[in-house]
């Protein structure tokens, strides 16, 4: 197959679609992948580094998406690429459908085949290619939060730790998935006081017994949440319904609970943000402030870390490219029905329910 990687031209998007190292994967077995000029240079991979394991160099955007069977990237095309994008073309990066109407409408008027990352499902519920970006957004939430919690930033000027003498911040982590697990993590490690919450009994009896001392766990109800917002400094939104838009947990009405200068951080901007007051930001102008809250809401966060995230998703991506390109679209998501879930778009048609309800869409359910 003809696999094609483009430079990702999202506002400071620094991140590739796959290290070097996957490429090698791919071309050892017989396929042949086209590189963008440059498309590796912001995550530390050179074109020097492709050009080794095989792979060939083009030098614009067009040419890739003009050669390539299948387009593996990190983030969704953006609208210069919408005309870029060729009919029966296999797209295989995140997505996010259910936030933007605008790019739903788009893929479907280019009759491409979309498999988004973040609808990959195994049977016990995990989404495997989530996962690596969620951990990283996790740890990378409590990093931004600590800092905007500076005064400088806008925050209310509290170290997250404290010092002897001096209580730590308070934080809230709304979902005990792998970003709230993350960002609980790695706020308790800064020895924040931590409070992360979620609908699931379950989940939560995981988290009470793995978390540290300084992590408590709560059942998410408006009404405890509500309780826990005049002690609360940092609010980490971490709530995720795959494929659909998350819901909003805390309402602008909410906001008058917090004291001036807490921090909102909405890892779930994505999917069209869990704060009412959200709307996507860049890592260009990552904040701002609705009465009196900052508001961090950028849409990709561990673009900031690109060399670390591109070997990460790297790492959990390259087996189904393998399988894609080695057996065709069709032919692997018929034999793996986890690859299917993540069929959102084919041929003009909405194949995934959730991002169909959630525009009034047409649901034609896909037969392989």
């Amino acid at each position: 197959m003809i696999i094609g990687i483009p430079k990702e031209i999202k506002n400071n998007e620094n991140r590739v679609g796959m290290t070097p190292s996957g490429v090698g994967e791919l071309v050892k077995r017989g396929h042949t992948v086209y590189v963008q000029h440059t498309a590796g240079s912001n995550s530390g991979f050179p074109d020097e580094e492709y050009l080794d394991v095989g792979a060939k160099i083009l030098p614009t955007i067009e040419e890739v998406y003009g050669i390539a069977e299948m387009i593996v990237k990190v983030k969704e095309p953006i609208e210069p690429e919408y005309k870029l994008i060729k009919k029966d073309q296999l797209l295989f990066t995140y997505f996010h459908f259910a936030s933007e109407e605008k790019l739903t409408l788009a893929m479907i008027e280019t009759g491409s085949v979309c498999l988004a990352y973040e609808t990959v499902e195994k049977p016990d519920g995990s989404l495997p290619l989530l996962v690596p970006m969620s951990e990283v957004a996790g740890r990378m939430s409590t990093q931004q939060g600590a800092r905007f919690l500076e005064k400088p930033q806008g925050g209310k000027g509290l170290l997250m730790g404290g010092v002897p003498g001096v209580k730590p911040a308070k934080v809230l982590v709304l979902g005990g998935g792998v970003v709230g697990y993350s960002a609980a993590l790695m706020a308790a490690g800064l020895g924040a006081d931590v409070t992360i919450t979620d609908i699931s009994l379950p989940r939560l009896r995981h988290l009470d017994e793995v978390m540290p001392a300084n992590v408590k766990t709560l059942y998410s109800s408006t009404h405890n949440i509500i309780k826990e917002l005049p002690s609360t400094d940092l609010i980490i939104g971490a709530v995720l319904i795959p494929g659909t838009k998350a819901p909003h947990i805390i309402t602008r009405d909410m906001l008058r609970y917090l004291g001036k200068g807490s921090v909102l951080v909405d890892v779930a901007i994505d999917q069209g943000g869990c704060f009412e007051t959200s709307h996507p930001t860049t890592h260009a102008e990552p904040s701002y402030v609705v009465d009196d809250i900052v508001h961090y809401c950028v849409a990709n966060i561990p673009g900031a870390v690109p060399r670390t995230s591109t070997m990460a998703l790297t790492n959990a991506t390259l087996p189904y490219t393998i399988q894609l390109a080695d057996k065709g679209w069709k032919e692997a998501c018929r034999q793996d029905p986890a690859l299917a879930l993540g069929l959102n778009v084919v041929n003009g048609k909405v194949v995934y329910e959730a991002v169909a309800e959630t525009f009034g869409l047409k649901y034609e359910p896909l037969v392989l």
